[in-house]
């Protein structure tokens, strides 16, 4: 099966995304008016792709109806193709709601998705050889398999399909304990852990922090005046240890002074090369960005995982070209209204390199 390099998949359920304005909370914006988008992890990724001019597929299952429509032609005007978008005669259109946080005030998410079309569908909705013709990844998270035990499998049967078909998979694993409730004999935290790690032997590119890795079933015992950077490392490896198929490692690390404060870094391991990368840097150390006035990090995650897949995609993949570029693309998603990350590859660039200023661009 030919690849191109620039082709990735993506897969998962999109909503609606309704967010009072500014920082409102919802009491205050109704009887009234919210912020309407589209939204969901893995198109965040798609559309983020698209703006850095990627073939990038949005897969998902949708409900027949005019929300439907106007979604996919949102998708489409940002570039992102839908041609493998499954329109259903039954379930519906899930929402989430978003109220940004402000200094010491969380942002805050609410979910309203049960029954949703995606999470009604199941192994044999998608033609995975048709929709993985010609891709170098999959993209993939955590949160379809925790919308209902069907979406889990198909979740699963799409990992499988694409490792046998020598196509990269990524996953984050996106722990959201409001979703994982299909199996009510367990806890949110055992479901989640123990239906995600059926998809490592199939993963290449994991995306997570040390709860994630924890959720997973890792433990490394701590270190005295170990640096979360370092002992990230030493969980990539346990996992590399266990699952010698996952190749990259990459997480994030937000150190949150307020709802509005954030300081902001990212690091990429490589297991084949036993390479470490981190950004930003400064004089050889790492040097988080200070983002001191978060307008809506929702979706900054997204921005970093298709930053990865933008340096894994590249003619000649640099290491640490992309963990800077995935560093500074998610910091600029802090700026930037809903989930969708619209920084240009100019603008991530030119952050790279140190004008961070905010200076008016004339």
């Amino acid at each position: 099966m030919g690849q191109s390099v620039n082709r990735i998949v993506t897969f998962g359920e999109i909503m609606v995304r309704m967010a009072p304005p500014g920082v409102q909370r919802i009491q205050q914006s109704l009887p009234g008016k919210l912020d309407v988008t589209f939204a969901g992890a893995e198109a965040n990724v798609a559309a983020s792709l698209a703006m850095l001019g990627k073939e990038v597929e949005f897969v998902t299952a949708l409900p027949e109806g005019p929300l439907t429509d106007s979604c996919i032609g949102n998708l489409r005007s940002a570039g992102i193709g839908t041609r493998h978008i499954r329109i259903c005669d039954n379930g519906r259109f899930g929402i989430f709601f978003v109220e940004t946080g402000a200094n010491q005030r969380p942002t805050r998410v609410f979910y309203d998705r049960d029954y949703s079309s995606i999470s009604l569908s199941g192994p044999g909705s998608f033609d995975w050889d048709q929709i993985l013709t010609g891709a170098s990844w999959l993209q993939l998270t955590g949160i379809t398999p925790a919308l209902s035990k069907s979406a889990a499998d198909l979740t699963l049967q799409a990992a499988k399909r694409a490792r046998e078909l020598g196509i990269g998979v990524a996953l984050d694993c996106n722990f959201r304990s409001k979703l994982w409730r299909w199996d009510n004999s367990r806890t949110p935290l055992q479901l989640a852990s123990e239906t995600l790690r059926q998809f490592l032997p199939y993963v290449t590119l994991l995306f997570g922090n040390e709860e994630d890795y924890r959720l997973l079933g890792f433990e490394c015992s701590p270190i005295a005046g170990e640096s979360h950077q370092d002992r990230s490392v030493r969980f990539a490896k346990e996992v590399h240890r266990r699952f010698p198929n996952i190749q990259y490692f990459a997480t994030t690390f937000r150190e949150q002074v307020s709802a509005t404060h954030n300081n902001w870094s990212g690091l990429l391991y490589e297991a084949q090369r036993d390479g470490v990368s981190v950004a930003p840097q400064r004089d050889g150390k790492i040097a988080p960005y200070e983002i001191r006035q978060i307008v809506d990090r929702v979706g900054s995650g997204d921005a970093f995982d298709a930053g990865i897949l933008h340096g894994l995609t590249q003619p000649n993949f640099d290491p640490q070209y992309t963990i800077e570029f995935a560093t500074a693309s998610s910091c600029l998603a802090h700026s930037i209204p809903g989930d969708w990350n619209y920084a240009s590859l100019a603008e991530i660039e030119e952050l790279m390199h140190g004008s961070g200023s905010g200076r008016v661009v004339r």
